[in-house]
């Protein structure tokens, strides 16, 4: 690959340099699911930009080009976990919105072979201004549950900050997931999402205690194994996923959502290893994909030659405040080409530095996920026009 000439990037301490791609893409071949793990890539929305009027609270998405990509990595073997926190739920895609996002991707899934999609459901409908019972985060979750059913739906069943805010130890947890998942039809996944990537989510489970949260959360998901699928974890500690991994009930299985450790943690070890959710995935699936199909094939040093670049930029992108991640996320597929702008829901194209996306860049081409890097170093060149680097 020879790339024409060079792009001027900024460091931390607003000094330039000049980078040149040099990692040849990688690309794969259409895969259909992959044969020894599970992986569910979470991924993002598209907006209109010619079409939102108000950016920050009432976006419009561009429906062609978000079903798109969702049609990308379906054909790169990976489940699409839709309207979660990688979309902006909670912060920018409102329940209404989210619904549609999830009717409409649902719907092209059946139309793809029956790919898979699973999506969240949760409470984010109540009004945030507002104290509510036990009763009321029940509701809440059985509302948006049935709305994912009626239309075929498979339930990622979200953390709900309503739940974390109104619960008062983990009977109120136990209670409200009991009820829950007497009521769905499917197994569902569970979801438990760390306060780094979302702080009113401290405490979930009914303690602030790792080890506490995590004996409770292994009660409620023994008492109600036949209803559950798997757990989708957030933590960002692969000794406490491993550790919670190794106490699930046969035929539940971890859904790794640890954007830093990964790698190890698919690849497991004598005594088990973690399927995946996450949302690193929407942005390297072409690597991604290569490396679980190596994995499929009993290539080891190969996964890991694929994957393990990968790291470093999936740091970068997660680093604290780890809820902006959603930045990196939709500025790589920019980059790529599977949208023509840079903007998102709630104008989050602001919320990292432009030293941090300069990075990025450098990670990105590192790890081989720059699928044209002419057309990614021009794209980053028009990006730092607007940042005001000449």
């Amino acid at each position: 690959m020879t790339v024409e000439g060079s792009v001027k990037l900024v460091r931390p301490d607003g000094s330039t340099y000049n980078y040149k791609p040099s990692h040849e893409p990688l690309v794969p071949d259409k895969q259909n699911r992959f044969e020894t793990r599970v992986a569910f890539a979470a991924a993002h929305v598209v907006v209109d930009p010619l079409r939102t009027a108000e950016p920050l609270t009432h976006p419009v998405v561009d429906w062609d080009a978000t079903i798109a990509y969702r049609e990308h990595l379906w054909s790169l073997g990976f489940g699409v976990a839709e309207a979660m926190d990688t979309a902006q739920r909670g912060m920018g895609l409102d329940w209404p919105l989210a619904l549609e996002v999830i009717k409409r991707s649902t719907a092209s899934a059946k139309s793809h072979g029956g790919a898979l999609v699973a999506s969240g459901a949760g409470t984010d409908h109540l009004p945030a201004s507002r104290e509510f019972t036990l009763e009321d985060v029940t509701n809440a979750y059985l509302e948006q549950c049935e709305a994912i059913e009626a239309v075929g739906g498979r339930i990622i069943l979200m953390a709900s900050r309503a739940l974390a805010a109104t619960a008062r130890h983990a009977d109120d947890y136990a209670k409200v997931y009991a009820t829950v998942l007497a009521q769905v039809r499917q197994p569902v996944i569970l979801h438990w999402l760390g306060p780094m990537f979302d702080p009113a989510l401290e405490g979930y489970w009914g303690s602030s205690s790792i080890p506490e949260a995590t004996e409770n959360c292994l009660n409620i998901i023994s008492s109600h194994k036949e209803k559950i699928d798997g757990i989708k974890i957030s933590l960002l500690d692969a000794q406490l996923e491993i550790n919670m991994r190794r106490c699930l009930p046969q035929g539940v299985r971890m859904y790794t959502g640890d954007d830093f450790n990964y790698d190890r943690l698919i690849l497991g070890d004598t005594q088990g290893y973690s399927d995946a959710l996450l949302g690193i995935f929407d942005a390297i699936a072409p690597v991604a994909s290569l490396a679980l199909a190596a994995l499929d094939a009993g290539d080891i040093p190969r996964y890991q030659q694929l994957l393990s670049p990968t790291v470093p930029l999936s740091r970068h992108i997660f680093a604290a405040p780890t809820q902006h991640y959603k930045t990196g996320v939709v500025f790589l597929a920019f980059l790529n080409g599977f949208q023509s702008h840079f903007r998102m829901v709630r104008g989050s194209e602001s919320a990292r530095s432009t030293a941090h996306m300069c990075e990025l860049f450098v990670l990105a081409d590192q790890a081989g996920v720059l699928r044209n890097p002419e057309v990614a170093m021009q794209r980053m060149q028009s990006f730092l026009l607007l940042a005001g680097v000449a």
